[in-house]
């Protein structure tokens, strides 16, 4: 019985270390960058950088479904499903559109262009420029899905209608995490102001 503790104690022990090497690693990737303008009842106001994202347009299914659907399609791409076999840098947060027509988005890295991104196998992956935006953003830990993105989409609109800020309604939710890290996840739902 003794062996049999210390086998388990050992295997816990390898997987706490396990996942904070995994989250230690997933923090050095490059992230969407912004500035924070502002921060109350638990939000922050964002500026960020026009930025050029692979993106792909997914069959609203819900989170799960969306987020699997997009994140294998773009996944692909950048792991070298592409017409150069080319492995393109993973960055952060993966951002998926929210509403009636979703779409999934991974930030192309910085000093990449365009012209210089190799061509996807998949047609229906496109590159999209996004501009220069402020939004105002909440964080929440734990794994993102329809019931915890609602919850926190509706906390975030009450806080900007109780603070007479305007919202563009086009809503965003970001993912920071990969999905063998099992602590520590961070996600956001953003909305452009």
């Amino acid at each position: 019985m003794k062996t049999v503790y210390i086998v388990l104690g050992s295997v816990i022990v390898l997987f706490i270390v396990a996942q904070f090497f995994i989250h230690r690693s997933s923090t050095k990737i490059e992230y969407y960058p912004y500035t924070v303008t502002s921060v109350f009842d638990g939000i922050e106001i964002r500026d960020y950088q026009a930025r050029l994202f692979t993106t792909v347009a997914i069959e609203n299914k819900g989170y799960k479904k969306n987020a699997s659907n997009g994140f294998s399609k773009l996944g692909g791409y950048i792991f070298g499903a592409n017409a150069r076999n080319q492995k393109i840098a993973m960055t952060s947060p993966v951002s998926m559109t929210l509403g009636a027509q979703p779409t999934m988005g991974f930030m192309v890295p910085q000093g990449i262009r365009k012209d210089d991104l190799p061509k996807p196998n998949q047609a229906d992956i496109t590159f999209k420029q996004e501009p220069k935006k402020t939004m105002a953003v909440i964080t929440f830990s734990g794994w993102a899905n329809d019931a915890t993105i609602k919850e926190h989409k509706d906390a975030l609109i009450a806080i900007l209608k109780a603070n007479e800020i305007k919202h563009s309604n086009q809503f965003y939710c970001f993912g920071y995490n990969p999905p063998y890290d099992l602590f520590f996840r961070r996600n956001e739902i953003a909305v452009m102001l």
